[in-house]
């Protein structure tokens, strides 16, 4: 805003000099006036972004076709706007994926695929998605989780025009849940790294007890946005980028008895099929891992009883229509203050999360229900209420179209920029850009590249220098075997060269960036 006042002060200045000592260039006062009321209203007709991120968050919505989920909320922001079916995080790790979000950039294309990388030790004078819109004159607002903070990662301060708002990811409010302890993901999640994490007791996979919403973070944040709409409205000459991050459906699967009571625990989806891909390498799947930090669950092979099943699924469910609730309060009051006028709005899971599928009860996989996620935008003048579009997308994707939406210049970094516009696709969703999605999961001992076109989906696993062996693939036909049952790389070689091509696209994937050691 100041650097427009300031332009149009110059503009104004010229005008009156050459008014007074060239007469003959009269006409110029039209064009002069012209031009300072335009750079008045470009100022004012900017429109606010709202960006809505949501931990975990799979496409288990009712928008979505998920028969089960209550999300109303959701499901009238997608009637609003547009729902792309086929959009994928770049890598299902929080951290990671929330670092290709913020900076437009594939984890292969900056080497950051896990906890404890600092990207501005890599890319210091990198511009975030918010830093682009607060160099365009907007100011940058955000609370909850919206960078990964935890896990030795911290905020970047640089993005937000006043401080970053933080509340809980790990929240207990029944005593049992705890013991009033600190636990090991607590210890995670504040950067506690004073003892062993394992060490530590582990806290309760879900907690149920009859509170009022703001008593765990979701809801405490959905008030701070709401207060924060109300303050950013007041001046409705500077536009805002807001963020807003939700922590539910993370584990524990901590949410207020009400939102149990919304759905039948005998009647809920049970897992379809429990065992890995036939033909697929063995380090592909994941059993264990963060699941394992939480109680009852047993730390085995990652194969549970009925039920601990239904427990389990039953608490990702209501978790999410715990925070569908919260979101939808933010929602209500974006309305209220008749924002939704001049306000394109973005939903954003940072990954899925695997509820039994191949056994496997945490993200951190290639395979579908780890990297599928909900994307939603709404854009006044510019998106169909209640649309959907096939075309593949990509958490990176989110940058490059806000800022064009937006009318913002392209984003160039000077960290790797790898979305693309998807504008064109938000006015005619029949449209298509790209064939396919790229993700991309950092093993111990490979680097799986992956890429998925409508019907099936290619990984390219290779391994790292310190490893033997040879390049592996897997691929899926989701057509015939939605449930990716058997490995059909061997098989179908025909399909396997077809997609290799188009992975031989995409640039050589980088290794990962050295993590401080603690």
């Amino acid at each position: 805003m100041e650097s427009d006042r300031l332009i149009a002060r110059d503009l104004t200045l010229s005008y009156r000099v050459m008014s007074s000592n060239f007469s003959i260039f009269g006409h110029i006062q039209t064009t002069i006036l012209f031009l300072v009321s335009a750079v008045f209203a470009s100022a004012a007709d900017k429109a606010n972004v709202l960006l809505l991120l949501v931990d975990d968050l799979k496409p288990t919505l009712g928008c979505y076709g998920d028969e089960v989920a209550v999300s109303p909320n959701i499901d009238r922001l997608a009637e609003m706007g547009t729902r792309f079916e086929m959009a994928y995080c770049n890598q299902a790790v929080c951290m990671a994926s929330r670092y290709n979000l913020m900076l437009g950039s594939r984890s292969s294309s900056t080497g950051f695929y896990s906890f404890g990388t600092q990207f501005r030790e890599v890319y210091p004078d990198a511009v975030t998605l918010p830093q682009h819109f607060r160099n365009s004159g907007y100011v940058a607002h955000s609370m909850g989780k919206v960078f990964h903070i935890g896990h030795g990662n911290t905020n970047d301060d640089a993005s937000w025009s006043v401080p970053h708002l933080k509340d809980k990811v790990i929240e207990y409010l029944v005593p049992e849940s705890n013991h009033r302890q600190l636990t090991r993901e607590e210890a995670l999640f504040t950067n506690e790294f004073s003892k062993p994490i394992r060490s530590l007791p582990r806290g309760a996979a879900w907690e149920s007890p009859d509170v009022l919403d703001e008593a765990y973070a979701d809801g405490r944040i959905a008030t701070h946005a709401v207060d924060r709409l109300r303050e950013l409205s007041a001046n409705p000459d500077q536009p805002f980028f807001l963020a807003v991050g939700f922590v539910r459906p993370h584990l524990p699967f901590s949410a207020p008895k009400k939102y149990w009571d919304k759905y039948d625990r005998d009647k809920l989806p049970m897992p379809e099929f429990e065992d890995p891909p036939l033909g697929a390498p063995a380090y592909a799947g994941k059993r264990g891992g963060e699941i394992n930090a939480f109680k009852p669950v047993p730390t085995g092979n990652g194969l549970y009883e009925d039920d601990l099943k239904r427990d389990l699924i039953h608490g990702y469910y209501a978790s999410v229509s715990y925070m569908d609730a919260q979101l939808g309060r933010v929602l209500d009051e974006v309305e209220n203050l008749g924002l939704d006028e001049n306000t394109i709005i973005v939903l954003w899971g940072d990954h899925g999360w695997h509820l039994g599928d191949h056994g496997t009860w945490t993200k951190h996989t290639n395979y579908e229900q780890a990297v599928r996620i909900p994307i939603i935008f709404y854009a006044p003048s510019v998106t169909k209420g209640g649309s959907s579009s096939g075309q593949p997308a990509e958490t990176v994707d989110i940058y490059t179209t806000l800022a064009s939406l937006a009318g913002l210049p392209k984003p160039n970094g000077p960290q790797p920029i790898d979305g693309i516009d998807l504008t064109p696709v938000l006015k005619n969703t029949n449209k298509r850009i790209r064939e396919y999605a790229y993700h991309a999961y950092n093993k111990r001992s490979h680097l799986g590249r992956a890429i998925r076109t409508e019907r099936y989906r290619l990984v390219e696993w290779i391994p790292h220098e310190n490893v033997r062996g040879e390049i592996e693939y897997e691929l899926y036909d989701y057509k015939e075997d939605p449930l990716e049952t058997k490995n059909l790389a061997k098989s179908r070689p025909d399909v396997l060269k077809d997609l290799l091509e188009l992975l031989a696209q995409e640039p050589h994937a980088k290794k990962q960036v050295s993590r401080p050691e603690r």
